[in-house]
């Protein structure tokens, strides 16, 4: 079974943001974005694109399965 992969903590040091600061801008608890990183949790369609959109960034660059 594939498992999901997501790159949001590279992304959050790269413009230096907390998973406080983009729980705010996608609308989440700051533990969903925790749970994401670990993958612990699979977000839906719309929270995925929220948080690429948070960083200009293709939902695909942020996240894929392997």
């Amino acid at each position: 079974m594939a498992e999901l992969y997501t790159k949001i903590r590279e992304y959050r040091s790269i413009y230096g943001m907390s998973q406080t600061e983009l729980a705010e801008i996608v609308n989440v608890r700051r533990e969903t974005i925790s749970r994401l990183e670990k993958g612990e949790y699979n977000p839906s369609l719309r929270l995925a694109m929220d948080i690429a959109r948070a960083f200009g960034a293709a939902v695909e660059d942020v996240f894929w399965y392997q």
